[in-house]
């Protein structure tokens, strides 16, 4: 495991972003495996600047979706793939046929986690998967008590995710599932980049880099996986004993 901690989140950003061009330069077509939300948002920003200034090329690559909410798609304001339309994938000019992404809408989640699994089977593993944390440490939507052998599943989402997911609509929305890449999955990656920010996640970051490694903390099984790398800013660094 490495640790980055950085003076503020643009620093974060910029650096996970050079360390993503320097781990997919080797690969042919890599899998990379996107976040959305706050923590990783930055990271797709220094992206696009670095292939806008002729700095990186992403033209072969997979870009493949962590999570989704269940009864949404991109057509949906608030979904997960409507922001990473708007955050990277629009901006980089990235193709249909190098997206693959869960759709909520789907009447057969189950279909839809077996889609994912399968397109893994062909091209995967995961060449470098990006994570942000959530407050309950749950990483994907893969909440609390999520067994480690878990593959692509639909979960029942934590009340707090449900709570703190609301940041994301523009009025209150009712969230209680979601379709996720599964820690299993997450663990075969080659690679794992795990960004954190902000005073309010200092207790979790501490929980899951220095506390036990348990299934009621998702976030504590990727330090076993010898690829984590994790970005933090000194914030959300502030409360980790060295």
């Amino acid at each position: 495991m490495k640790i980055f901690i950085t003076d503020s989140y643009t620093e974060l950003s910029q650096q996970a972003a050079e360390d993503l061009v320097q781990l997919t330069a080797s690969h042919e077509s890599p899998v990379v495996c996107t976040a959305s939300g706050d923590s990783p948002a930055g990271l797709y920003k220094a992206l696009f600047d670095k292939v806008k200034n002729k700095e990186a090329a992403v033209s072969n690559w997979y870009f493949l979706g962590l999570d989704e909410w269940a009864g949404m798609n991109g057509n949906d304001q608030g979904s997960c793939r409507f922001h990473l339309d708007n955050q990277l994938l629009s901006p980089l000019k990235i193709g249909d046929d190098k997206i693959i992404f869960f759709d909520g809408r789907e009447d057969d989640l189950e279909c839809e986690c077996n889609r994912i699994e399968n397109f893994l089977f062909q091209y995967g593993p995961i060449d470098v998967c990006i994570l942000g944390l959530g407050l309950n440490g749950h990483v994907g939507m893969n909440e609390p008590g999520t067994a480690v052998t878990t593959r692509s599943h639909i979960s029942q989402l934590d009340p707090l995710t449900a709570q703190v997911g609301q940041k994301y609509f523009t009025s209150a929305t009712a969230l209680s599932e979601g379709v996720t890449i599964g820690l299993a999955t997450i663990l075969e990656s080659k690679h794992i980049m795990l960004l954190v920010n902000g005073v309010k996640k200092a207790a979790i970051v501490k929980q899951v880099l220095e506390g036990e490694i348990s299934e009621n903390i998702p976030g504590t099984l990727l330090r076993n996986h010898p690829g984590l790398r994790v970005y933090l800013d000194k914030d959300a660094a502030q409360l980790l004993s060295a």
